[in-house]
């Protein structure tokens, strides 16, 4: 059996010696040190940054005036009927209710600035897609990486890290 299997193997390492292999050619790109290098994602990002802001200071002040109104239903408590204390408690989840609902239509996984951040983002990616690909096709790599979001690259030459190409490609040439 053993002789059986050292018989295959060694087959096997002749057909692949034999048969004509091609190099795979691999490359790098940095896409936070693109971005970074893009006017309109840095424009996107501050006009994020300024939607949610004033997304979450709508949320606070309804969650501020959930708090009072707590905290006046805690003083008036004593001085309340049980319709009234009913009432007041009722308000006051309502307006609890109201701020996580609006929490949730702005920052909520298919909320408004999930919406607003692919409507900014997606042409700005696309295009660098659009780069990238064209770079491959002309160049003939086969493979790109992204070594800011990829932690499992230790090392890699700067020789084959194509990012100011992208961005010479896209127009932003350093």
């Amino acid at each position: 059996m053993k002789r059986i299997l050292t018989i295959i193997t060694l087959a096997a390492c002749a057909l692949g010696i034999g048969l004509p292999s091609s190099a795979q050619k691999f490359v790098l790109v940095d896409m936070e040190y693109i971005l970074k290098n893009i006017p309109a994602y840095e424009r996107a990002n501050e006009q994020l940054s300024q939607v949610s802001r004033k997304w979450q200071t709508e949320i606070e002040a309804l969650t501020t005036e959930a708090q009072q109104l707590y905290k006046t239903y805690q003083s008036e408590a004593v001085f309340l009927s049980a319709e009234q204390k009913k009432e007041r408690e009722g308000a006051i989840v309502a307006k609890e209710k109201e701020a996580a609902e609006l929490k949730k239509k702005y920052f909520g996984p298919e909320g408004e600035l999930f919406k607003k951040r692919e409507s900014l983002m997606t042409p700005i990616n696309d295009e660098i897609y659009t780069a990238v690909k064209d770079i491959c096709e002309t160049k003939g790599y086969s493979l790109v990486l992204d070594r800011a979001s990829d932690s499992g690259i230790i090392f890699a030459s700067p020789k084959i890290d194509i990012s100011a190409d992208v961005l010479e490609k896209m127009g932003y040439g350093l």
